[in-house]
């Protein structure tokens, strides 16, 4: 509901690249993009013809005649754990020189979130369009339904040729559809390899990893970050169809931990500090009007007392996390100047993602999962060539789910399929806001076995605020002000100033945690080992209850939890609107 008219769009962005220039480069910033050739003229407007349905109802443009300026080439580069401020124009002890580009030369998306912060899940939403209780892949086991369509799949069918490269992960548990890196439905060119895959071609045991290229395995032969650079630039320039256009899905596996950096990087950022959050000490500040569990899970597998059950220097990991990540920036590199040599580079539009965020010490918190903004907010940069505003901010809330809808109304589509919960980004980047633009954003996580340190997590974020409710566990909820707030230090669930809020939200979270059949189902996966639950024997003890839940029989209104808020809320606006 939220595309915007295409056929206007459409129009706007033609006569823009036809009559505006690009931006003129940063200074001092590394030649890597050089100024853009204006690539469209007036004649294109022939291609905005409407078309027949295709499958779900979905409606596209004409595909442009011979001799006619080609449709928008789109390359989506997906990385693995990049939290939305691990960028060098947000980070100085990071060097991203040309994911910076993206963002000087084309749009930021500042508020940008995974609606799951786990590798399958979101990965399954930003593929289908949808919230993770819809599509079902709800962990990193569940493998995808049968009959599920990825976005990529339309693409093909409005006549653009799909290449796949890198990590799919999903499915972890054996299924009997086949091996974890089988080609998927929706992609031309195939190349993935099972479940994590490896950073370098051996591993412990000697066995040589293996590339599943169109169904044939092939050995892993270097760094994976620049085979998937080789893979996908050899692709590029000898096997696509130059008659069409083409949409790429780069899934790398970095920065996924544990992190191993290439060769050439193992020094780098060896003399910069890397800081060490606030909210990471062991104090009683610290843990004001948290829920137990995480005062719990800092000592544990996703804790700073006992990571990974050992004695990990979380800050020296974090070094790691910046040496793989700036092997993703290269990579990014040597697209952009394959397409300038080319002659692609303005026909084509270049999105960087992330598929969750990453926690390095916050709350005393390591590895994601949870609905803090370390976690569940993620970085969304877009290259578009000609753009009237090089360097534009969107602030409006962006997720996973909105992928596919921007990449089909970028295509053409004229109308979308049933299926996506997500809206088009586009006009948004172009600098239009349209009316119904989502005022907030669903949260969910499902408790994992392996993994007993989170708990089942539902969240609403709207522009202001975030309610967090955990399932299954005796806890507090979280309510933040991330106005005033945005470490998310001060939860709020108990003040008497913000039940309106807490009324609210839950209600709200409540209705979109129903599924597309409206019902609330919480999914149970089977359990077959006790999982990472060990805890440092001489490490930080278990939380405490929060004073409000602490009384005394005697206690006046020990019964009050039975009453309902509403109630309160309707007795409070009767009194006059007293706390």
């Amino acid at each position: 509901m939220y595309l915007a008219n295409a056929v206007g769009y459409s129009t706007v962005i033609t006569m823009m690249f036809a009559f505006k220039k690009t931006a003129t480069l940063i200074k001092g910033m590394p030649m890597i993009f050089t100024s853009r050739r204006v690539f469209l003229i007036l004649g294109s407007i022939f291609f905005w013809v409407s078309a027949p349905a295709i499958a779900d109802d979905v409606t596209f443009k004409e595909a442009v005649p011979t001799g006619q300026p080609e449709r928008m080439n789109v390359i989506f580069i997906l990385t693995d754990d990049q939290r939305y401020d691990e960028l060098g124009f947000m980070n100085p002890v990071l060097e991203t020189p040309n994911m910076d580009r993206l963002a000087t030369e084309g749009v930021h998306f500042r508020n940008a979130f995974v609606t799951t912060s786990l590798c399958s899940p979101s990965r399954a939403s930003i593929l289908t369009g949808q919230y993770m209780h819809n599509h079902g892949v709800v962990d990193n086991n569940s493998a995808i339904a049968e009959g599920t369509k990825f976005f990529p799949m339309y693409l093909q069918e409005m006549g653009y040729e799909t290449a796949f490269f890198g990590k799919w992960h999903m499915g972890e548990a054996a299924s009997s559809k086949g091996k974890l890196d089988d080609p998927q439905p929706g992609f031309d060119h195939w190349l993935s390899f099972a479940g994590q895959g490896h950073y370098y071609p051996v591993v412990r045991n000697g066995k040589v990893n293996q590339i599943n290229i169109n169904g044939e395995h092939v050995p892993q032969k270097g760094y994976i970050t620049d085979e998937l650079t080789d893979y996908t630039l050899d692709w590029l320039s000898n096997q696509r169809d130059s008659a069409k256009p083409f949409f790429i899905y780069l899934s790398h596996k970095a920065v996924h931990s544990n992190f191993a950096p290439p060769r050439r990087y193992e020094d780098l950022y060896a003399d910069v500090e890397i800081p060490v959050p606030d909210s990471q000490a062991d104090t009683e500040e610290n843990y004001r009007g948290k829920p137990m569990w995480v005062k719990n899970q800092r000592n544990s597998w996703h804790g700073v007392d006992f990571p990974y059950h050992s004695t990990l220097d979380v800050q020296e990991y974090k070094r790691q996390y910046h040496r793989a990540l700036t092997a993703v920036d290269d990579s990014i590199g040597r697209i952009d100047r394959w397409l300038e040599e080319n002659g692609l580079a303005d026909s084509t539009i270049v999105i960087l993602m992330g598929d969750n965020g990453f926690m390095f010490g916050e709350h005393g918190l390591i590895d994601k999962r949870n609905a803090y903004e370390e976690s569940m907010r993620v970085p969304l940069l877009a290259y578009v060539p000609g753009l009237d505003e090089p360097g534009r901010v969107v602030e409006e809330i962006a997720a996973g789910i909105d992928i596919g809808p921007t990449i089909l109304d970028i295509a053409g589509a004229t109308s979308m399929p049933e299926q996506f919960e997500g809206a088009s980004l586009w006009p948004l980047a172009l600098g239009d806001k349209p009316e119904d633009w989502r005022e907030d954003l669903l949260y969910e996580y499902y408790w994992e076995f392996n993994y007993p340190m989170t708990p089942t997590t539902f969240a609403l974020r709207t522009e202001r605020f975030k309610l967090i409710q955990y399932h299954g566990i005796w806890d507090i909820e979280e309510l933040y002000d991330l106005q005033n707030d945005p470490r998310e230090m001060n939860n709020l669930i108990d003040d008497p100033d913000y039940l309106e809020v807490r009324v609210r939200l839950r209600k709200e979270l409540h209705r979109r945690l129903a599924n597309n059949r409206g019902e609330h189902v919480i999914p149970y996966t089977e359990k077959w080992g006790p999982g990472a639950h060990s805890r440092n024997r001489d490490g930080s003890g278990a939380a405490d209850f929060p004073d409000s839940w602490l009384k005394l029989e005697s206690d006046e209104g020990l019964r009050e939890f039975m009453i309902r808020d509403e109630a309160r809320l309707r007795a409070r606006e009767k009194a006059g609107g007293g706390s």
